[in-house]
């Protein structure tokens, strides 16, 4: 019986975690990669492991997602997925992956919500007069690139209004907020995190923002969903995925340590952020990944857009 007891204990699996695990960022230091530090250190002390931050540039983000469905399904390599990751999978039929077969949902972390954002010289207070205005003389708009997420936010818009509106791409958040801020361009959808300090200081007008819900970052501001375009929804989110076949009971203690860290001061730094928290079990995150893809897909076809 001894022996037994030897023998049993000496091939037994160490408890997960027993070692570091890493995430895998689609993007260089200092864009997402900020919440998933912030959320991760709070995990690793619950957790007694590290998560060790890998970013992984390139290609727009498929460098980084191909690595994570090539990785070995222990739960030691997980992917910090964002909007993008659904916006490439929609544009890409040809990835060396597929984003929702070769991925399991561990979690929602939250969203940073975009903002429909005017020059103060544009005569409109509301979702509801720029519709109107858009209606009678088609404005240009501006986006943080051709084929972003901003690009086809504005295009959802666009879709869902019946208005038709010219593109201005721009080299990212910065230089279509100070093209905004110029009166180069009139409109646009901007990120919170990107244009609210604009919109407070009064160099840019806020009209509604693109989340269901108000956002915890400017409460009194209405969705534009509830001000005529039912249920308008888009922003950049952010959540925590795995290779095909990660064990169950790993995914689970992710999920769990993830809503737990969601709890702490770790919940304040990432609200401060813009992002508003939506803390979700793996199935919904899965869904709405599914969902991401699909409501992408229809509008990248319908408005002819091309990757860029």
């Amino acid at each position: 019986m001894v022996l037994a007891a030897v023998s049993a204990s000496s091939t037994a699996q160490p408890s997960y975690p027993n070692r570091p695990i890493r995430v895998v960022i689609q993007f260089a230091p200092g864009g997402s990669d900020v919440v998933a530090r912030i959320l991760t250190n709070k995990m690793s002390e619950s957790l007694g492991q590290p998560f060790v931050i890998d970013n992984r540039p390139g290609a727009a983000g498929v460098i980084g997602a191909n690595i994570v469905a090539k990785a070995a399904p222990d739960g030691y390599t997980t992917l910090f997925a964002t909007a993008s990751f659904a916006v490439t999978a929609a544009f890409n039929k040809n990835l060396p992956y597929d984003s929702i077969k070769d991925f399991d949902s561990i979690g929602f972390i939250g969203s940073q919500p975009f903002l429909l954002v005017v020059h103060p010289s544009v005569q409109a207070n509301s979702v509801k007069d720029f519709i109107a205005l858009s209606k009678a003389k088609p404005l240009n708009y501006g986006s943080t690139g051709g084929g972003g997420i901003g690009h086809l936010t504005h295009e959802l818009f666009n879709y869902q209004t019946g208005i038709k509106a010219t593109h201005v791409p721009y080299k990212g958040t910065g230089p279509i907020v100070t093209a905004l801020i110029a009166g180069e361009v009139p409109s646009g959808m901007v990120n919170i995190s990107g244009a609210w300090g604009h919109v407070r200081g009064g160099r840019l007008r806020a009209l509604g923002v693109a989340s269901l819900k108000r956002t915890a970052t400017a409460p009194d501001l209405p969705t534009i969903s509830e001000s005529g375009v039912p249920g308008f929804e888009s922003g950049t989110w952010y959540g925590l995925t795995a290779p095909r076949g990660t064990a169950t009971s790993a995914i689970a203690l992710l999920n769990r340590e993830m809503a737990a860290a969601l709890k702490t001061d770790a919940r304040e730094k990432i609200v401060g952020l813009g992002v508003d928290i939506a803390a979700s079990t793996p199935s919904e995150f899965s869904a709405y990944m599914r969902a991401e893809v699909a409501k992408w897909s229809k509008i990248i076809k319908v408005a002819g857009i091309t990757d860029g």
